[in-house]
């Protein structure tokens, strides 16, 4: 198996949300963006809430996520995986994003939203031991992955709200 690695963050300097993945499926890396798959509910989603529809440019996508104080990673650096589920990922190969480095640069951020299970569960696996200390609020929402059948998306587009509640401090 390669070595898959995910992309950089999307965060402007003044973001106080940070929603997470775990790792970019195969549509995402081969086209270079954050939820590519077409089938993948992320954008409509996050268009409901703040306007940045599938429909728009992929610049104008993130600007409009940034422009709204959100933050968008994945906690997985790399990893080795066949195909784009989250269940194939070969668990000895994970090695995690550098989130005590992002903190920093990021010191607004206050909530954590995953996005599916694998995300919440690898990052407090993988990740929070490492934080030296943090008042941060963690969320996980349903997998806006196609995989997560089990859910409707008026019942994941219900849940994606809670982005639109003010930050704390906020």
């Amino acid at each position: 198996m390669a070595l898959l690695y995910s992309f950089p963050p999307v965060a402007a300097p003044d973001a106080h949300t940070l929603i997470l993945g775990s790792m970019p499926g195969q549509a995402s890396l081969a086209a270079g963006e954050y939820y590519a798959h077409r089938r993948n509910l992320f954008w409509p989603i996050l268009g409901e809430l703040f306007g940045a529809s599938p429909a728009l440019p992929y610049a104008a996508r993130l600007q409009k996520l940034t422009d709204a104080g959100l933050a968008l990673w994945d906690v997985l650096q790399c990893c080795e995986r066949e195909g784009s589920l989250d269940g194939n990922i070969a668990p000895a190969s994970i090695v995690a994003n550098d989130f005590a480095t992002f903190l920093t640069e990021h010191p607004r951020i206050v909530r954590v939203f995953f996005n599916g299970t694998l995300a919440d569960t690898s990052f407090r696996r993988h990740v929070l031991q490492t934080l030296p200390h943090h008042s941060l609020h963690f969320t996980r929402l349903p997998s806006t992955s196609p995989a997560n059948a089990a859910y409707s998306y008026a019942r994941r587009l219900e849940a994606w709200r809670a982005l639109t509640a003010s930050a704390p401090g906020g």
